[in-house]
């Protein structure tokens, strides 16, 4: 039988011969792999020589491999670290119960990861890539979406808040400015949540260029044909469209099948019900959508807002309307300047998304 030593010698050998011929086969351009199979090679040997380091260690450059790797690398390597696993424990000195559990265990998340890798090749990317690509999506709409500069007399600013917390929700604003006219549109998306987060940032970018580059008569229209062609199985979103006039303060309001707006004149002081019907988006084709006009004077404020500000299970949404008037009236008394998120923050459901925007005339 040979020495504890002279066996250790052997497996170092071979552990640093693979290593070489391992970095020679991997192609350029893959140091992620080859500095993961580097450290594999070198767990293995270091576990089958120092007993005292557990075999649970090899667990380390899987995880890795699962948020660096992609869905070709993944599978393969996951398959060479299942290898160095069962070479390396014959060489335990002892092979314990304990052992033997740990080593299905982790037999079992190696699996796992390689079949996560299989979904992730839908992708066809790592899984940090993946999100990042995902999250700077979203960025991009978003700011693209974003309230633009407008003069001094006027002020604007939307807030958004999703069930749950999460970055992605069904509710959006979308605003752009044409010449000296502001162009938003308020938009809530069937479903809430993550559930409705890729179908809102599909629709975010799509009702954007319509907002920009169509007249006002025709956005919810041709909304309205976008949404029927995606034939989707949640298809349908509801909508308000606002084109306001800056140098005048007139403005038009369309709605499709959205919770009306709500006007504050300076001059009493009270708000006031921007009542506009329009059907619901996606659902029926060649629709038409009537403006209800006015015009903002100085000192006089604009809302525009999503259901989930106003309704609930327990409520209905014309008692949430009155509250939401009554809010506003006492947290927008005297300063409209951060009334947005001062609104949203007092009410609203916060198990549904909830979208406002408020416009205020200096």
């Amino acid at each position: 039988m040979s020495s504890p030593r002279a066996r250790r010698l052997r497996t170092s050998r071979l552990g640093g011969r693979l290593a070489s011929g391992i970095n020679r086969l991997v192609p350029r351009g893959s140091k992620p792999l080859a500095l993961l199979v580097i450290a594999t090679l070198a767990i293995g040997v270091a576990v089958s020589l120092f007993p005292v380091l557990p075999l649970v260690t090899l667990m380390v450059p899987l995880v890795v491999s699962s948020l660096m790797l992609g869905p070709r690398q993944l599978p393969w390597f996951v398959v060479f670290l299942l290898a160095v696993l069962a070479v390396s424990v014959p060489l335990q000195p002892d092979v314990s119960d304990r052992i033997v559990i740990s080593v299905v265990i982790m037999f079992s998340l190696g699996l796992f990861v390689m079949l996560s890798s299989f979904r992730r090749s839908r992708l066809g990317v790592a899984g940090i890539q993946g999100e990042s690509m995902f999250v700077d999506l979203r960025d991009r709409i978003l700011r693209q979406g974003g309230i633009p500069m407008l003069p001094d007399n006027w002020y604007a600013a939307a807030e958004l808040r999703s069930a749950g917390g999460t970055p992605f929700a069904g509710d959006f604003v979308v605003a752009s400015l044409a010449g000296d006219r502001l162009e938003v549109a308020v938009v809530d998306v069937s479903g809430k949540g993550q559930a409705a987060g890729t179908r809102a940032l599909l629709l975010s970018g799509a009702i954007g260029g319509l907002l920009s580059a169509l007249p006002p008569s025709e956005f919810l229209q041709a909304a309205n044909t976008y949404l029927l062609r995606q034939d989707w199985e949640e298809g349908f979103a509801t909508a308000i469209h606002l084109s306001l006039d800056l140098p005048t303060g007139r403005y038009d309001i369309r709605s499709a099948g959205h919770p009306p707006a709500a006007v504050r004149h300076a001059g009493s002081g009270r708000w006031e019900v921007v009542e506009s019907e329009g059907p619901i988006l996606g659902l029926i084709p060649d629709v038409t959508y009537e403006a209800q006009s006015g015009q903002m004077l100085p000192g006089d404020a604009l809302l525009l807002y999503t259901d989930g500000m106003v309704e609930t299970r327990n409520r209905d949404i014309g008692l949430g309307i009155d509250k939401m008037l009554g809010q506003a009236e006492h947290l927008l008394r005297g300063e409209f300047e951060g009334g947005a998120e001062r609104l949203v923050n007092a009410l609203g459901s916060r198990n549904d998304d909830r979208a406002l925007l408020l416009v205020h005339r200096r």
